[in-house]
C-alpha cells in the first residue's frame, strides 16, 4: 500500500506522522494507500525551507525565473486533459519578465524621475480542493513562484498524490530545493498556514463554508487572502435557442467530473415555452451515457470521491421530490460499466420542475444532478439568476446577438458564457467570480494573479547636480 508524504526542502519528508488518512481508489470503495497529516511542525518546517529559498530565489533574474518556468512546462507537457489545463498558467507565467514591467515617467518635478515596480510578498501558500488535484494548484503556484515568491501546498487529503508530482517535476526542472513545497493533512495542517506569522499571502479554492473560514482567519492573522468558494452555476435558454445544442451543453457541463467541479452546471433556467422539450431531449442523452471507472476506455462519467459525498448527494433527490420537484432521471439506477456493487456510484440525474426555494437548488450539491427551473420571460430568468447568493459562472444559450449583449452586461456573474456553457477564462484572463462565490479583491491567474503575488512600490529619485544643493521642507512643485 503506497504512503503519501510531504515535499521540504526539495525532497520527500522522512519523518514519522503521527496521524494519517485514508486514501480511496472511488471506483472500488477500497483503501490504496495512506497520506501522513501534518502537524504545526511539519508547516514550520516547510515555511522555513521556503523563507531560506526566498533569500535567494526572489534576488533571481526574471529571465531566468522565466527559463526555470520554460523547463516545467517541458518535462510536464506530456500529460493530458487536467495537467494541460494548468499549464496554461504556466505558459503565461512564462512572460513574468514582460508582467512584471513597472512604469516610468522622467522630469515629473525639475530634475526629480518617478517609476513604479512590483516585489514579490515572500512565502505564500496555496489550499486545493480534490476534484482537479493538478490543475487548481497550477493556477497558483506557477505565478506565485515566477513573481520570486516561494511557494507551500496544502493539497485535499484525499487525493494527495498529485502534489507530489507536481514537486518532482519543479525539481527536474532545476527549482531550486525549498521554493517550492508540500504538506499534507486536514484541518490542524490548514490551521497552522493559516495563523503561520511566515506566510504572506494565501489562495484558496473550496466550498463557500471554508473559503469563508479561510477568508476570515487568514486576514484575522494579517495575511493577504484570495478565497474562491462554492457555485450554482446556471445556464439559461431562451426560446430561439438551438435546443439540440443546448441539450448537449446542458449534459456535458452538468455532468462531466461527476459534476464534481466549480464550474458545472447545475441549474438549467429554460425560458417558456421550451421546458418540456428541452428536458426531453436533455433526458435521451444522459440515458447513452456511459457510467464507470476510468481504466475502462468505455467510460465517459466517473464515480463520486468518497461514500459519504455520494450518499449526501444522492439525498438531493428525495428531497427534490418531496418539496415538490419531478424527478425526471434518477441516477441511482443508472447502470454502471462492471457493476455498481462496490464503489462510490451515482449516475446522471434530473430534477425538473424545480422552484428557487427547494435545497435542491440553494444548496451546492456538487455532483451529477441537474435541477430544471421554467422562467416565463427573460427578465424573469435574469432576476433568477442575479437573486442566487452565490456568483461563479453562467451561461447564454440565444441566437439573438441583442439578448445575448443584453445578458452579459446584466447578469451579476463573475464569468459569463454565450453559448459557452463552462466559461473558464484562458490564462491570461483571471479566474473567479462575484458574491458568496469570492472572498477577497482578486481573483487567480492572469494580471490579477499578478497582482495578487506582487507589492507595488512607487520610486521618486532626484540626482542633485553637485553645484545645487539647500535645504526644501516644502514638497517638490512643477516648475
Amino acid at each position: 500500500m503506497k504512503n503519501v508524504t510531504h515535499w521540504i526542502g526539495g525532497k520527500p519528508w522522512d519523518g514519522e506522522a503521527e496521524r494519517h488518512g485514508d486514501i480511496y481508489d472511488p471506483a472500488t470503495g477500497q483503501v490504496s494507500g495512506q497520506v501522513d497529516f501534518a502537524t504545526p511542525a511539519e508547516v514550520d518546517a516547510a515555511v522555513a525551507a521556503a523563507s531560506d529559498a526566498l533569500i535567494h530565489w526572489r534576488r533571481i533574474s526574471l529571465a531566468k525565473r522565466a527559463s526555470v518556468m520554460l523547463e516545467f512546462r517541458k518535462v510536464a507537457s506530456d500529460a493530458a486533459g487536467e495537467v494541460a489545463r494548468g499549464l496554461e498558467v504556466v505558459e503565461f507565467a512564462c512572460g513574468i519578465p514582460h508582467l512584471l514591467k513597472g512604469g516610468f515617467s522622467e522630469n515629473v518635478s525639475t530634475g526629480v524621475d518617478s517609476y513604479s515596480i512590483r516585489q514579490p510578498v515572500g512565502v505564500v501558500a496555496g489550499i486545493t480542493p480534490f476534484n482537479f488535484p493538478a490543475m487548481v494548484p497550477m493556477w497558483m503556484f506557477p505565478l506565485a513562484i515566477a513573481c520570486g515568491n516561494t511557494f507551500v501546498l496544502k493539497p485535499s487529503e484525499k487525493d494527495p498524490s498529485a502534489s507530489l508530482l507536481l514537486a518532482s517535476l519543479w525539481a527536474e526542472a532545476g527549482l531550486p530545493d525549498g521554493v517550492f513545497n508540500v504538506v499534507q493533512g486536514d484541518k490542524v495542517a490548514v490551521d497552522a498556514i493559516l495563523a503561520h506569522p511566515g506566510i504572506k499571502a494565501v489562495s484558496f479554492v473550496g466550498s463557500t463554508p471554508i473559503a469563508r473560514y479561510v477568508y476570515e482567519n487568514g486576514t484575522a492573522h494579517g495575511k493577504r487572502v484570495q478565497a474562491l468558494g462554492g457555485a450554482k452555476n446556471h445556464m439559461v435558454v431562451l426560446p430561439d435557442a438551438d435546443l439540440d445544442l443546448a441539450a448537449d451543453a446542458a449534459v456535458s457541463a452538468g455532468f462531466g467530473s461527476a459534476g464534481e467541479r466549480c464550474m458545472a452546471v447545475s441549474a438549467l433556467v429554460a425560458v417558456d415555452p421550451i421546458g418540456d422539450d428541452l428536458v426531453s431531449r436533455i433526458s435521451e442523452r444522459v440515458a447513452r451515457l456511459r457510467v464507470g471507472p476510468g481504466t475502462d476506455d468505455r467510460a465517459e462519467m466517473g464515480p463520486l470521491v468518497t461514500g459519504p459525498h455520494r450518499d449526501k448527494v444522492a439525498s438531493y433527490l428525495d428531497s427534490g421530490v418531496r418539496e415538490g420537484a419531478t424527478l425526471a432521471v434518477d441516477g441511482r439506477v443508472h447502470p454502471v460499466i462492471g457493476g455498481a456493487d462496490t464503489g462510490f456510484w451515482l449516475g446522471p440525474s434530473v430534477l425538473d420542475h424545480v422552484t428557487s426555494s427547494m435545497s435542491c437548488y440553494t444548496d451546492e450539491i456538487f455532483g451529477p444532478v441537474l435541477s430544471v427551473l421554467r422562467a416565463p420571460t427573460y427578465e424573469a430568468a435574469v432576476d433568477l439568476v442575479n437573486d442566487s447568493p452565490y456568483g461563479n459562472g453562467v451561461a447564454i444559450f440565444t441566437n439573438d446577438g441583442g439578448a445575448a449583449r443584453r445578458f452579459v452586461s446584466e447578469v451579476e456573474i463573475g464569468m459569463v458564457g454565450v453559448n459557452v456553457p463552462i466559461p473558464v477564462p484562458m490564462a491570461y484572463y483571471s479566474f473567479g467570480g462575484w458574491k458568496a462565490s469570492l472572498f477577497g479583491d482578486t481573483h487567480v491567474h492572469g494580471t490579477e494573479g499578478v497582482h495578487f503575488y506582487t507589492r507595488g512600490k512607487a520610486v521618486t529619485s532626484r540626482w542633485l547636480d553637485p553645484s545645487h544643493g539647500g535645504v526644501n521642507l516644502g514638497f517638490p512643485v512643477n516648475s
